[in-house]
């Protein structure tokens, strides 16, 4: 469905998922705030949406971890002059830096995961609500994975972040749901040949996995009006069907 006028915010949109739902949400009309603190990918991503012919994007260099509430609070305030209001927010930005036993796991570490997995995306939604609610409809859709619901050995930081931004995730939908303006999805890509895959599975046989770009429908309909009126779900690409 065209997404002709839709301001959508994407973190990570540097990474490989982050930048794939960019696109494919851009050649559908969307304009696009791409959020990342490489501005190197930054610049990749903008170069291929504007190659794209689709609605020139918004760059914006930003570090999750590294940034306070009142430079929270400067983004929001930019996008709501420039735009008013805000149809979409994808939390895809992720850290995960390696897999390590609880034991060993050096407490910066943690603290930075924590950081850029759940306590950036509490951070940008508290802020950038009053936009969304600005309009008819709007989707805030959190990136998960499946080990959330197993909680494996050695994911340390990474894992106890999945868990604690998926129940941020269902808290939040109830809350706004009695609203019937913003949505909130917890979607879990799977295994996809991203570059974040390449490096915590390198010898992981990555011809098998799925290509990143076969991620782009469900990006397309968790922001489009197929998914107005439904929140508070998990959606899995790996069970997922259009």
């Amino acid at each position: 469905m065209p997404l002709t006028n839709q301001a959508i915010l994407i973190t990570g949109a540097g990474g490989g998922l982050g930048s794939t739902a960019a696109l494919a949400l851009a050649k559908k009309g969307a304009h696009i705030i791409l959020l990342d603190k490489n501005i190197a990918r930054l610049e990749a991503i903008y170069d291929a949406i504007v190659a794209a012919k689709a609605p020139e994007p918004i760059m914006y260099p930003f570090d999750l971890a590294g940034a306070n509430e009142d430079e929270y609070q400067e983004l929001a305030d930019r996008i709501e002059n420039k735009y008013s209001s805000l149809q979409g927010v994808l939390h895809s930005a992720v850290e995960l830096i390696a897999f390590t036993p609880i034991a060993s796991l050096p407490v910066h570490e943690w603290a930075h995961t924590l950081n850029v997995n759940l306590n950036a995306p509490f951070l940008l939604t508290r802020v950038l609500l009053p936009i969304l609610q600005k309009s008819e409809h709007a989707a805030i859709v959190f990136t998960s994975d499946s080990s959330a619901r197993t909680a494996p050995a050695y994911s340390g930081a990474y894992g106890v972040s999945n868990i604690a931004l998926e129940g941020f995730a269902k808290i939040l939908s109830e809350e706004l749901e009695s609203s019937r303006k913003i949505r909130v999805t917890i979607f879990i890509p799977g295994p996809v040949d991203s570059p974040l895959r390449k490096r915590t599975f390198p010898a992981e046989d990555k011809s098998k996995l799925p290509a990143m770009e076969s991620l782009a429908p469900i990006y397309l309909y968790l922001f489009g009006s197929e998914s107005i009126d439904i929140t508070g779900q998990v959606v899995d690409a790996r069970t997922f069907y259009l």
